[in-house]
This record gives structure tokens, sequence and C-alpha cells, in this order.
């Protein structure tokens, strides 16, 4: 049933069990029906606040409702830049507990609170803007202290504190500007067939945690033994590379403050993490980059350095997957890639530099103008089958919505003849020709859009057919980059 919700004269639809508020969850399916855009443009400044005051209503309702998972963990699906830090920071208003699991500084995630202001994170945990819930930075996770403290200075001058609620694990490996030192020499090195890293030290990190010979956070509990260590790693960077540069005697005194900044809040997150579970209490993932620049599975070696699908959550925080009861895929409209590799949907010209600015297409870590392409199905469907996805988030729909038409990869063919999944070659990549469905587009403004029934219905179809590409449910679609420009399909 529905029962009126007036402000300033103007009256919405909402449902009457909601107490006049909207559900984003997909477990109780209320709804707040908000007029259509033309209506909201005629409405007088009087009338827009209290429009604008409703949607910071519909925004705090997430409040109200949960998602029905102990543990629920939100994974890119593309090349990164999906905006998995939004869905996180609306998600982690019902959870105890928000996480990284894998992955460092190279990971950009950019959110927004009720009020509009943005903040760009690097290491701490989206959930942050939750007073109630602590955050974690697993084992998995490689961490540059300097800009860990660097970030949580600038979240205190945004009002945004991490006091008593960041928890950093002993286990986890420092990366160190000599690491930073290394990236940029090895991609020097590489002469025209640079990987196109972000140069923030994450592969020589992961690579001296793989060769044994890393540095961890719990270290810093011995000075004398984590100076040592560090000496061995800046030893073997002299001997592989003739230029490289590097104080460790001065980045030795360097961590002697920074330890007595960090050990307070570092601790055993293996046990936090698996005695919260056990207590009942609420975990929620939040992973970086994304299942095609896994390490494993994607297009390597234009990847990254870890595992950022779903197997670098149990590794890289200690939880078992079978304890994992939603595993959320976030998906642009469209794709994005930053850096060098293979690309089989890209656009070029005028449309995909039309494409990068209306969607801001700008690396949050680097700056770096990403490169921009259709939607990918076979990535999409491989990123699905790797992850076993239960739910998808699909971001940025409003940034189509100029088009007359779009282009949605539905399959490839190499040399004409169709294959089914990704190639693992890159050679093989690089002949992929993709197969097409032109999808009419919409051409309306959706970014007011607030419900699925508001949706143009060209947009539904193009969900649609998603869906049926893919086999899971798109839940959640994004319609702007404010916490409350989200809206839930019934």
């Amino acid at each position: 049933m529905m029962a009126p919700f007036v402000m300033a004269n103007v009256q919405f639809q909402v449902p009457s069990q909601c107490q006049a508020k909207a559900c984003l969850l997909p477990c109780q399916g209320s709804r707040v029906v908000l007029g259509r855009r033309s209506r909201a443009a005629s409405l007088s400044s009087v009338q827009r606040r209290s429009f604008a005051a409703l949607k910071a209503v519909c925004a705090a309702a997430v409040q109200d409702g949960r998602l029905d998972a102990q543990v629920a963990v939100v994974l890119g699906t593309q090349w990164g830049d999906e905006g998995k830090g939004k869905l996180v920071d609306i998600l982690a208003q019902q959870y105890d507990i928000v996480a990284r699991a894998q992955g460092g500084a190279n990971a950009g995630h950019t959110i927004y609170d009720s009020e509009g202001k943005k903040y760009a994170l690097h290491l701490v945990p989206s959930g942050i803007l939750n007073k109630n819930a602590q955050c974690v930075v697993g084992n998995g996770v490689v961490i540059h202290l300097p800009s860990l403290f660097e970030e949580i200075a600038t979240l205190k001058e945004q009002g945004a504190s991490t006091e008593g609620r960041l928890i950093v694990s002993d286990r986890a490996h420092l990366l160190f500007d000599l690491h930073k030192e290394i990236d940029g020499l090895r991609e020097a090195e590489l002469a025209g067939k640079q990987i196109g890293t972000t140069k923030r030290g994450i592969g020589p990190a992961y690579a001296s945690k793989a060769t044994r010979n890393g540095v961890r956070v719990g270290d810093l509990r011995d000075l004398d033994a984590f100076a040592a260590k560090l000496r061995v790693l800046a030893l073997d960077g002299q001997k592989r590379f003739e230029g490289f540069q590097y104080d460790v005697e001065a980045d030795i005194e360097q961590y002697k403050e920074i330890a007595k900044k960090v050990l307070p809040f570092v601790g055993d997150t293996v046990e936090l993490i698996n005695d919260a579970w056990e207590s009942g209490k609420r975990i929620l993932v939040e992973g970086a980059n994304a299942t095609m620049l896994d390490l494993d599975f994607g297009t390597y070696p234009f990847v990254t350095s870890s595992n950022p699908s779903i197997g670098g959550v149990a590794s890289g925080l200690g939880l078992a997957p079978t304890k994992f009861q939603a595993v959320i895929g976030v998906a642009k409209a469209y794709t994005t890639r930053v850096g060098a590799g293979p690309y089989p949907t890209e656009i070029f010209g005028e449309l995909g530099e039309e494409i990068r600015r209306i969607g801001a297409e700008y690396g949050t870590t680097t700056g770096r103008p990403r490169r921009v392409g259709w939607l990918d199905i076979p990535a999409l469907k491989y990123a699905t089958r790797i992850n076993g996805l239960t739910h998808i988030n699909l971001t940025k729909l409003d940034v189509l919505s100029d088009l007359a038409t779009i282009k949605l990869g539905v399959s490839y063919t190499i040399n004409g003849k169709a294959i089914t999944g990704i190639p693992s070659e890159i050679a093989d990549l690089e002949k992929v020709e993709v197969v097409y469905e032109d999808i009419p587009g919409w051409q309306s403004d959706i970014s007011e859009v607030r419900t699925w029934e508001e949706l143009p219905e060209n947009a539904r179809k193009y969900i649609a057919r998603i869906e049926q590409l893919i086999g899971v449910k798109i839940e959640w679609i994004g319609v702007g980059p404010g916490r409350d420009a989200i809206l839930v399909q019934p």
C-alpha cells in the first residue's frame, strides 16, 4: 500500500510499510516513487529543496534494510574503476566490519557522503564513513605506511576520524620507497613494452613477499630485526638495478617514528575477523582492482600483482570461503581500462573522448585518462563464473544517456570462428573481433531517477539483455556519483 508523503506542496508516493523511507537493498522490495525528471525540473526553489531532502531520506533508508548475508563481498568485474567504493559505502551502513583483503594504494575508491562531500580513498576501507564500523586492512594488502598516515590526516581534516576504528594486520607486508624506485626502473627496462603500472611499488612489494624476504607490519615490534631485513631488501635492489638510489638508513630512522604511531592499531586480524563471524557480527569485504586485472585470471602480464577475484579474499583475510554468502560484482554500463594491455571493445575517436568526458574517466590514483569501451559480455560472464557472483551492481548508466544507439559486445570470434571464454594468450586476445548487438538508447537524463519504474523503457531493456547474457540479476543500478544516485530493480 502506498502512503502519500508531502513536502512543500509536492506529493510523493511512499510505501506505507517503509514509513516514508526507501530501501536500497534487495530484501523487502520497498520503494519511493519520485516524480519524473520533467516534474522535478518544474519545481520551485522551495520544492527543489524538499525534493533534495527526500532524496537524502531515500539514501538514509539504506540503514533500515539489510542485505541477507552475514558476510558479503564486493568485487570489480572489469579492469577496475567500476565504482565499488560507492556500493561499499552504502552497504557499510549495515555492517560491523568493513575489510580490505588485497592490493595497495594503487586502488582508488571515490565516495561521497550524504552532503555530496568527496572522499578519495586508497588504503582505508570505504566503510570509514560509518562511524560504528571497524575498518580492517587485512594480511593480503601491501601498505606504504607514510601514505596511509597522509590519508588518515586528510580524512581527519574532512571530519572522518579513523581513531579507534582502524585495525591493520600484523601479517600485512610493508611497501617501501625502494619498491617504488624499483617499479620505475623495471618499467624503464621494458623499453616500449611497459605494462603501465601506477608506479606505486605494488608489484615489487608483492615480489618481495613471494621471494620471502619481505618485511611485515609486525616486524616493527622489533626495530633491530626490522632494520636488518630492510637493509637486505636495499642490497637486493642495488645488485639488481644499476641506477638504484635509496637511502636505507634514513628510512630506518623514519620508520622508528612511524612504528610508534602505527603499532597501537596493529593486530591479529585473522583472529579478529573469525571471532567476529563466530559472534554473529556482519562483515563486508571491499575488493580492490578487478577480475580482469587478476594475476592469475586477468590479461597477463597486463595485470596487477595480487588476486582481486574471490580467491584473494579468502587468502587476504584468513576467512573461509564457505562463509561468503553474497558475492556482488560491480560493473560499469560500459568499460574502462588504465594503462596498456588488450582491450577488445575499446572505443576510439570523438565518441571515446565524449564518453571519457561525461564519465569523468580519469584515474583516482594516477589522474591518467582511462581508455573507454563498450560493455564486454564475454569478460563479464568470465568474471561471473570465476567469482560465483550472486548479484550485480551496474554503475554509471547515466553516462550513456545521450547515445541514440549503444553497442553491446556479446561474443568473440578469431579468424571468423566463434570462441568461448577469454583467450589466455595476449596474441590471441589481440586478434579477437567482437560481435556487437545494437541496443536503442533512451536519450533522456536519468540522473534524478530513483526507482526502477521511472527508468526509460530502453534503459530497462538494456539491463534485461545484459542479465539474459550473463545469468545474474542486476540488483543495483547507479545513475550518478552521489550516495543517493542508485536504485534497485524489483
